[in-house]
């Protein structure tokens, strides 16, 4: 696999999981040391759900037996409020997982992670690092990315068969129209509808893929690029080729439980879909025969070009044990993570032939040829870029794609509110 690029610019707290006996909270340990290791509290999202981080952290644990991690569990979907209170009060728990490069730019600028440059430049192999420029800041490092998310078209390969169409292949944005109408069948009032593909609620399916396919900036103040990703996905809702947008964000549909189900045909997703897909599979709680393509392009024959974005650890500023936290760091983000979340079907940000090798060993994983094309992009554009203002410009924009999508507003009116409401945000910085 070689090296992704992402291009910017242009385009109440549950209760702790232990490992090592260890359980704890946010707020940190009540001590560094238990059993005589070094004690790393980790804030992490729904431990229980989420494989890479046991995997990780076992694999860390056994490299380094003086240290035990205690991860700190926040739900996922409390996750971003709940760091952003944690520090700034002044809690000292020893690393953070980063979600987002949005998350990333908010906490930099408040100055509550800790400088890793040294870590970065002399501890990891940048060259083969596929999003290390996200985290760059004046020269400077506060996070290392250890997983590489990037968006492909998932797809059922019973549901192709049975209609009998060939696999998707390289295809356009027409051609996947065109597929999604031919592979929908039956009735909802039925209960046996199948959609010929499921666009998620998210507003970087429509968004985020029209800023990294035509060169448009998520955070320049004019949005009309989106159109023709608008104009689509509304096709395809009034003919009933997708879910409705607004069935699918009342009833808070899984777009993993409508795939595994065989109930959509395509699916436009990250490829942190490919961890629960081996997962479930191999434990017998599906039987989807799947695989994937690239993302489907504005025109043929051009580069392939996604979106993505990474998932990093940081040290707060606050921790106590800093030299630790850098170790874990350097092996989140190194050759020994990376094959340990490859194991579990994630996809490591470190990029070389044997993690690769290793990735697509995992059983369950497709090796077909469109399978590994759908890895290797031309091009990653990053989900959001990085910058203090993403977040406010993320809040509205997903105002307006959800008011797009449910019919409140034309697509017209719904962009021209995007430019209006963002030109001040730009200009106030």
């Amino acid at each position: 696999m070689k090296r992704r690029t992402f291009v910017t610019g242009a385009l109440g707290l549950a209760a702790a999981i232990g490992l090592s006996g260890c359980t704890g909270a946010a707020g940190g340990p009540s001590s560094n040391t238990q059993n005589g290791k070094k004690t790393l509290t980790v804030a992490v999202w729904s431990y229980a759900t989420t494989p890479e981080f046991k995997a990780l952290f076992d694999a860390f644990q056994v490299a380094n037996p003086d240290i035990a991690i205690q991860p700190v569990d926040i739900l996922a979907a409390d996750y971003q409020a709940k760091i952003t209170t944690m520090l700034a009060g002044g809690d000292t728990t020893d690393l953070i997982a980063v979600k987002n490069v949005t998350d990333y730019s908010q906490y930099t600028s408040r100055g509550q992670l800790a400088d890793l440059t040294d870590v970065v430049k002399k501890q990891l192999p940048g060259n083969e690092l596929a999003n290390l420029d996200a985290y760059e800041l004046n020269g400077k490092y506060f996070a290392a990315p250890y997983r590489s998310d990037f968006w492909v078209l998932f797809y059922n390969k019973t549901l192709f068969d049975k209609a009998g169409v060939p696999s998707p292949g390289n295809i356009t944005w027409d051609q996947y129209a065109d597929l999604a109408k031919k592979l929908t069948t039956g009735t909802t009032s039925s209960g046996q509808k199948v959609y010929g593909a499921y666009q998620h609620t998210w507003r970087s399916v429509v968004q985020a893929i029209s800023a990294a396919q035509t060169g448009g900036n998520l955070i320049g103040g004019d949005y009309a690029f989106f159109t023709p990703r608008y104009q689509m996905t509304l096709d395809l809702q009034k003919a009933g080729s997708i879910m409705d947008y607004a069935t699918a964000k009342n009833n808070k549909t899984s777009y993993n439980s409508v795939f595994q189900a065989g109930q959509v045909a395509m699916m436009p997703m990250g490829s942190w879909q490919i961890a629960p897909l081996l997962a479930d599979k191999a434990a017998g709680k599906t039987n989807v025969e799947w695989a994937i393509a690239p993302m489907p392009q504005p025109q043929s024959g051009g580069q392939i070009t996604t979106f993505g974005s990474p998932t990093a650890f940081a040290v707060n500023k606050k921790s106590e044990n800093a030299e630790a936290a850098q170790r874990f760091i350097a092996f989140a983000a190194g050759d020994q993570g990376a094959r340990a979340i490859s194991a579990v079907g994630i996809v490591p940000a470190l990029q070389n032939a044997a993690v690769t090798d290793g990735y697509f060993a995992n059983k369950g994983m497709p090796n077909d040829g469109l399978s590994k094309t759908a890895f290797q992009p031309g091009s990653v554009g990053l989900e959001m870029p990085v910058n203090p203002i993403s977040s406010k410009v993320d809040t509205i924009l997903t105002e307006q794609h959800d008011l797009i999508m449910t019919g409140q507003k034309s697509i017209a009116d719904g962009i021209a509110e995007m430019n209006s409401r963002v030109k001040p945000v730009i200009a106030s910085q």
